[in-house]
């Protein structure tokens, strides 16, 4: 009995076990069925949230859209009154600078024009001085060459046609004397044919 009482024993510690491991496996699994349900929960939730970001985002975003077209509209409009201004600014300063270049510019010209027209006529003067020093050696040059060849110069030639047309004078002057002189002796030879004639 003993026996029977020890079998019954270790029977039910057997079969308490296996309810214990059946309870432990039960737990297990409605603790894996929690676990698994929360995770599913936990996961089903961030996709709500998803949806939630993504719905805000939307309306948030159509809003952020709407403020910054907004925003870069007025500013571009600033802007370019403001570049409109500044460049209105920089053409009246190029204007500035640009007369400030050309007086400068004309005044620099006209000195630099002022001082090449001196030399200039500095130059000219010289050069007429050397084209004249050139002329009289090439002409005092040239009458030597024709001396020695026997050609007149244009001075002896002027001083022979004055001599020429002083010959001319005199031999006309001579030559009226003459006819003046053949006159008078051939009105005198008949009064001398007459007295002649008389003897």
């Amino acid at each position: 009995m003993a026996k029977k009482t020890a079998k019954k024993k270790v029977a039910k510690k057997k079969v308490a076990k296996k309810t214990a491991t059946r309870k432990t496996a039960a737990r297990k699994t409605s603790a894996r069925k929690t676990a698994t349900s929360q995770v599913q929960d936990y996961a089903h939730e961030i996709w709500l949230a998803g949806l939630g970001a993504f719905s805000m985002a939307q309306q948030e975003g159509g809003k952020l859209y709407e403020q910054s077209r907004k925003s870069v509209e007025s500013t571009s409009s600033k802007v370019i009154g403001e570049s409109n201004k500044l460049f209105e600014r920089l053409v009246k300063e190029g204007g500035k600078l640009e007369n400030k270049g050309r007086k400068a510019a004309n005044e620099t010209v006209s000195g630099v024009r002022d001082d090449v027209e001196s030399r200039v006529g500095k130059v000219r003067e010289t050069a007429q001085s050397n084209w004249d020093k050139l002329e009289k050696v090439f002409e005092q040059r040239v009458a030597r060459a024709l001396s020695r060849l026997g050609v007149p110069t244009s001075d002896e030639i002027k001083q022979l046609s004055n001599r020429v047309a002083e010959l001319n004078k005199q031999v006309r002057a001579l030559s009226e004397q003459q006819k003046k002189g053949a006159a008078a002796p051939a009105a005198s030879s008949p009064s001398k044919s007459a007295a002649s004639t008389k003897s």
